[in-house]
């Protein structure tokens, strides 16, 4: 493989050179200050030429397009990287921009060169980036948008970024956190993500099984999906089968799926070798006493019993008598070493429960700690990844490995990720479900995978974030701002625009100069992506709008309909309260929109041939009011009084056409995942957006209006499953156009 090497804070920063290496993979990327500039080591050349290297590394990765019209970008490219004329600049991005209309990609229907020689352009350019922020080019913008969010795009950025901030741990450090798995060969990397089949997985889970998955397709390698089911009390068969429905809807998929419990006379055998060797011993003392004990440093009396007695008291164990149930086994490490993990950790543990795979064969079980490091030994595992709340414990594992003389496992350390106001406790996630104060483990308000997915969080915007992490240590309670945001600039190029309007809060509107009849005009679902395919939209002379709407309307206002054109106010009726009943307008076709201050969604008001939807938006609080719950907090205390907000509305009749998990927006509302029908009316649930308003807690101000809440929820019926529906793809069927006496429609509103 090639390797693009360039310092982190060379000015003008090579951008297009790290997007297509990043994109194509055929260079790893290394940050090395000391270093004069980009430089590519290919087929035992080296090509120091930014518009070269793109050049290169395109024909190396099949990207390289249509040679002339190609080498015309390269030539806009290197004119924008010296240009300094304002005027020149936005001649060049007028260009662009009325090029990017009616296409996605500058060659062709796929990223080629071009592309990544403009994006390079544009992404070294403060000037450019500060007019691109005005969004005058907004089809340059969403081409832009797209190339800039691409997950290897996001990772080399974030890798630039930690490298200008001298965060990394060495000058040169490999893009992709390649320095971070130590001794890792190509094409032999294995890795394993192994969760405790007891519950269904959670955000805090997957920066491990994305973190994991990473790293094996990164080296060509092999991913296990393990589960460690080695304490039958917790364990059941359903949270396996959940937990790898989980995984599908995070795009994991390993290479193969084990079990500790496959290797469970293998790791019984070695449990019996330490005992032999005078590493392990049986020890009876009572658990909080034991607990004492190892916190002071003083060794069991049982600590130099003999193999004889030892190995006796292992059989009881193993045959789960009464005798054997006072024991357990310890390895025999330290007795007052300064790391506690070290002083003599419990191996081996009675439980004469049935396992969910091996039934009532074993009456004794493997700790973790004892199990991991050998199972990950013998299934070939080359890094172990985990959290660094087991760093104290990586010495325990060393030990394991050494003692009983296996394979080597190399250990790579990264921070367990946390949110404000998140519970990622099984336990009292549990509770929750137990109590019905949720519906079930798919909840939108739980932060399991399936309760964030069902809330509308991509696969694309998680993966991105948990890279973005990547080998920070830092342990800290992140909010929830910035995922959210990221999701946001990957839903919104793509999510069609619908229109939707307060049931309790529409006015009726007339329209003077409207159609005599109801007319079908086919419109794009988004004016920024003509892929997206068109929908349906109903012109009548009698509209809805919103009341807050109305009520901004002052006399003789001209504002603009949208997708339609403007109207002015001509009357307005207000009732004693205060609240508009009825508008009058007079329809002015002729009218600038861009000299409105007020564009406006509206629906027309249903007909028989064209019947608008009824729908509820659904919109959700954290369940508890404290930022982090320390270990002795009373969770009662703690818990938010309400949690779901629902809104009873009318959109448009192309909403039909959705399927459950779609993505939309209904304009000037926010983005929404289409969640199913409820007795007929068809629920959306809101997209927090990232902004401080989307994601605050409301707790503290609950409005005490019925028909703004929803009062206690629905337990779940005991011995259910929650299962996750599948993720559909975000595209609708098209509508067909039909024809139409409307007016012409202009395209530029927002």
């Amino acid at each position: 493989m090639a390797t693009l090497t360039t310092p982190s804070k060379t000015n003008p920063f090579p951008f297009a050179a790290i997007g297509i290496a990043a994109h194509t993979g055929k260079a790893t990327l290394v940050f090395d200050d000391a270093s004069t500039g980009p430089s590519l080591a290919l087929n035992g050349s080296s090509i120091t030429d930014e518009d070269e290297i793109v050049h290169a590394l395109a024909k190396e990765g099949g990207l390289s397009g249509d040679s002339a019209k190609t080498q015309s970008y390269f030539a806009l490219a290197k004119s924008l990287r010296t240009s300094t004329a304002h005027a020149e600049i936005v001649v060049a991005l007028d260009s662009l921009d009325d090029f990017l209309a009616f296409r996605t990609f500058l060659v062709g229907h796929n990223i080629t060169a071009a592309d990544w020689i403009v994006w390079g352009a544009l992404k070294g350019s403060i000037k450019i980036l500060g007019l691109l922020k005005n969004n005058q080019h907004l089809h340059l913008l969403r081409w832009f948008s797209y190339l800039d969010n691409l997950k290897e795009t996001q990772v080399a950025l974030v890798e630039l970024a930690a490298a200008k901030a001298n965060k990394l741990r060495t000058n040169k450090t490999a893009a992709g956190f390649a320095l971070g798995l130590q001794n890792a060969v190509d094409g032999q990397v294995v890795t394993r993500f192994p969760p405790e089949p007891s519950g269904y997985l959670h955000i805090g889970h997957t920066k491990a099984a994305i973190l994991n998955q990473y790293f094996a397709k990164m080296y060509h390698g092999k991913l296990i999906v393990r589960f460690d089911d080695t304490n039958p009390t917790k364990e059941r068969t359903e949270f396996e089968e959940t937990i790898l429905e989980d995984l599908r809807l995070l795009d994991i998929h390993g290479d193969v799926v084990t079990h500790t419990s496959d290797h469970f006379e293998t790791l019984y055998e070695l449990a019996i070798r330490l005992i032999k060797s005078g590493k392990a011993y049986a020890d009876d003392t009572a658990q909080q006493q034991m607990r004492d004990e190892r916190f002071a440093g003083v060794a069991s009396v049982h600590r130099d019993d003999s193999v004889e007695d030892n190995l006796k008291r292992f059989t009881e164990m193993t045959a789960g008598t009464q005798e054997g149930l006072r024991w357990c086994l310890r390895a025999k490490i330290s007795v007052d070493d300064a790391n506690k993990a070290l002083r003599d950790p419990v191996i081996y543990r009675c439980n004469i429960l049935p396992h969910h795979r091996t039934g009532e064969k074993w009456k004794v079980y493997p700790t973790y700690d004892f199990a991991c490091p050998i199972v990950d030994s013998i299934e070939g595992v080359t890094h172990a990844l985990r959290t660094n709340e087991y760093r104290d414990r990586n010495p325990q594992y060393q030990w394991m490995i050494d003692a009983l003389e296996l394979r080597k496992v190399n250990i790579w350390d990264f921070s367990r990720l946390n949110f404000i106001y998140t519970l990622l406790s099984k336990r009292k996630l549990h509770e929750f479900v137990n109590r019905g104060l949720v519906r079930g483990w798919d909840d939108p308000r739980f932060p399991t995978v399936r309760g964030i997915r069902r809330r509308g969080m991509t696969v694309e915007a998680l993966t991105q974030f948990m890279l973005s992490q990547g080998p920070s240590q830092a342990v800290v309670s992140l909010e929830w701002d910035s995922i959210w945001s990221l999701n946001k600039k990957i839903i919104d190029p793509i999510a069609p625009r619908h229109w939707a309007v307060l049931k309790n809060k529409s006015v009726l509107v007339t329209i003077n100069g409207g159609p005599a009849t109801a007319e079908v005009k086919s419109l794009p679902k988004h004016k920024k992506n003509a892929e997206i395919g068109e929908k349906k939209t109903v012109y009548t002379s009698s509209i809805l709008v919103e009341q807050d709407d109305a009520q901004s309307f002052e006399d003789q206002e001209e504002v603009t309909l949208m997708d339609w054109g403007n109207a002015i106010i001509r009357s307005k009726t207000v009732d004693a309260t205060g609240q508009v009943t009825s508008i009058e307008m007079d329809l002015n076709l002729e009218g600038d929109f861009r000299k409105t201050k007020k564009k406006i969604t509206w629906l027309s008001q249903s007909t028989e041939a064209h019947p608008l939807a009824p729908v509820t938006l659904i919109d959700y609080d954290y369940l508890i009011t404290k930022k982090k719950l320390e270990e002795n907090d009373n969770l009662d205390d703690f818990i938010t009084p309400i949690t779901e907000f629902r809104e009873e509305a009318i959109a448009d009749a192309n909403v039909a056409d959705l399927r459950k998990g779609d993505i939309i927006q209904f304009e000037r509302k926010g983005y929404y995942v289409y969640d199913g029908e409820n007795h007929g009316v068809k629920e959306f649930i809101l997209i927090p957006d990232g902004r401080a308003a989307s994601i605050a807690s409301k707790a503290a101000n609950i409005a005490p209006v019925a028909e703004t809440k929803q009062p206690a929820n629905t337990p779940v019926a005991a011995g259910s499953t929650s299962k996750m529906y599948t993720i559909d793809p975000i595209y609708a069927e098209d509508i067909r156009t039909t024809g139409t006496k409307m007016y012409k429609m202009d395209s530029v509103y927002a």
